[in-house]
This record gives C-alpha cells, sequence and structure tokens, in this order.
C-alpha cells in the first residue's frame, strides 16, 4: 500500500501542477512575444516547407510549440535550421487532430527524452481530438490521434483536454471547442466522426486557437481555422476582451473558398481591424492576395506564410526572403 502510494504522488503533483497553471489572474497582458513559423507550404534557404503547419511561440519567456507539421521528422530538421532549442519548449498545443498538425509530435518528443524528459511533455488540446473518425462511409479508423495517444504517453508525456477557454498562462489563451455562431464550412464536409451523442458529420469539433492578449490588440493563432477564422475571433473577443486584432497568424482553410465568402469573411476581418496577416498552409497565395487588398494592408502587414517567417510585437512581421 505505502508504494503504491509512493508512485501516485508524482502524478498526483502533475494533475496538481495542471490546475494550478491554467488559472492565472485574468486580464493580463503579454509584453514579449515572437511568433515562428515551423512547417508551411512555401520555404526557402531557411527550412523545407510541406503541406502542414507549426509554429513556436515565445511570450514573455514561455515557448509553446503549436502543431507539429504533417511529415514525422521535418519541423524537428526546421529547428534545426533556425537554431532553436527544442529542449527548451516544455508545452505544445494541437489545433486539432489531422495528420498535417500532429504528425511530427512523436519524432519532436523523443529527440528530447534523452537529454531533457520535461521538454514537449505536455500537450495541450480541445475536446473531441480523441473521438473516432471515418472517411467516405469507410469503416476504416482515420484519426491518426488514437494511436499517437498511447506513443505520447509511453514517453512519460501528459495530455490535458480543454471543454472551454482556458488562460495557460498570464495573457495567453487557449479557445477550446469554438461554437459555430456563422455557417461558415470549412471542412471537407464528407467525413464522420463518432461523438457521445452518436455518428455525425466531422465538422472537426476540437478545432481551437492560440489567442494572446497584448497592449496592442489580440493575436490570434489558428491551424487551419475550421471552426471558421470569424467564428474564432468573435469567441476569442468575447472571451477575452473585445480588442482589435493586432495580428492574425496561421492556416484559414480559405484557399477553395469562393468569391462571396471571401468578400464576407474580409468585411468581417475589416470590423475587427485586423493590422497583420500571416496566412499560412490551407489559407490560399491568392486568399493572402485578395485579403491584403479588401483589408486595405500593403505587403508589410499581410503576407503568404514562409518558414522561417516571424511576427514580433512591436516590430511586425519578417516574412524571409521568399515571401518579402
Amino acid at each position: 500500500m505505502i508504494r503504491f502510494v509512493r508512485r501516485l504522488i508524482p502524478f498526483l503533483a502533475a494533475i496538481m501542477m495542471v490546475t494550478a497553471e491554467a488559472v492565472p489572474e485574468k486580464g493580463a497582458r503579454v509584453q514579449s512575444l515572437r511568433v515562428t513559423i515551423l512547417s508551411t507550404m512555401l520555404a526557402d534557404g531557411s527550412g523545407l516547407g510541406e503541406w502542414g503547419f507549426a509554429a513556436l511561440v515565445e511570450a514573455d519567456g514561455r515557448r509553446i510549440l503549436f502543431d507539429t507539421g504533417m511529415h514525422r521528422d521535418l519541423v524537428l530538421k526546421n529547428i534545426g535550421s533556425l537554431r532553436f532549442d527544442v529542449a527548451a519548449v516544455p508545452e505544445v498545443v494541437l489545433s486539432h487532430s489531422h495528420s498535417d498538425h500532429v504528425g511530427g509530435l512523436m519524432a519532436l518528443r523523443e529527440s528530447v527524452l534523452p537529454g531533457s524528459p520535461q521538454a514537449l511533455s505536455r500537450v495541450h488540446a480541445g475536446k473531441g481530438i480523441f473521438y473516432p473518425r471515418t472517411e467516405d462511409g469507410s469503416l476504416v479508423e482515420t484519426n491518426p490521434m488514437i494511436p499517437l495517444k498511447t506513443q505520447y504517453e509511453r514517453t512519460g508525456g501528459m495530455f490535458v483536454v480543454h471543454d472551454r477557454p482556458v488562460q495557460l498562462h498570464p495573457g495567453v489563451w487557449l479557445t477550446g471547442p469554438i461554437p459555430r455562431k456563422h455557417p461558415e464550412r470549412n471542412w471537407s464536409g464528407s467525413d464522420k466522426v463518432r461523438t457521445p451523442d452518436g455518428i455525425v458529420e466531422d465538422d472537426i469539433p476540437e478545432d481551437t486557437a492560440l489567442v494572446i492578449d497584448t497592449d496592442r490588440g489580440l493575436v490570434v493563432i489558428t491551424g487551419c481555422g475550421h471552426a471558421g477564422v470569424v467564428n474564432t475571433i468573435e469567441y476569442a473577443r468575447s472571451i477575452i476582451r473585445p480588442a482589435r486584432i493586432h495580428a492574425l497568424i496561421g492556416g484559414l482553410h480559405l484557399f477553395n473558398a469562393a468569391d462571396d465568402t471571401l468578400a464576407w469573411t474580409a468585411g468581417k476581418l475589416r470590423e475587427f481591424g485586423v493590422e497583420n496577416l500571416i496566412g499560412a498552409h490551407c489559407t490560399g497565395i491568392e486568399t493572402v492576395y485578395r485579403l491584403r487588398a479588401d483589408l486595405g494592408l500593403d505587403r508589410a502587414h499581410a503576407v503568404v506564410g514562409a518558414v522561417g517567417a516571424t511576427f514580433d510585437l512591436g516590430q511586425g512581421i519578417d516574412p524571409g526572403h521568399i515571401a518579402r
């Protein structure tokens, strides 16, 4: 019995740590912020491109890896090329379950185990990320997170699943699953997901975004924006504060959107006061140019995301050579 209790103490301590860190004081603002893109399709000498997304978020000295790309070791290679120390990154946020956002998780985790087992040891995600999935009526399980959960936990890592907004650190928020107020259909439409309420169309219910509150406004980071970029921003402004959007970074899943959809989206983004845009991954190249024009932004403030591109609070966007 004593041996069992001793084994249980570290587990209970970990739970207490997660609970304690999840409730910092509301109203805190981040003063120092850098976001670096580690995975997207466009790349030059700074790394390799792929159909996927990942970004390193550095907020007031805290580091979070947002998504992990598609191919097993591509983000790991790009981190090496960009000379980041992945051992100094304690936690990960996964925006949703798709393979182009979770594919690099295990290679990254395994790379730090020998010397820094606490690195990348906690993964935050929205409720629904482990729901069973099928494609086009098939009975074959397609959710990569189901086997990944077992593999990752075997390394001593922990998943923290959120069903509501949470402030991970002062001024750093995770939306959790995003309500679908507007009918933005940013998903395939043919896949199915098994939820507690039964099998339904897979609209990616776990889709979550990272939002950083700053004195200049909110910085919103999305993986694919399957919940819809307008739904995402409206929800973020309702749970944090109704501030302007200082920067919007990541995939918006608008690459195949119709003209009327893009016009409506741009109109809403204007209302939110979007000042900087890095449209990466599934946003679409033509979509970035369309949004740039419709939002009245210039090349310094609206760019196609590239590997190595950065956004710095107070300095703005450095798009890299190929996207300049």
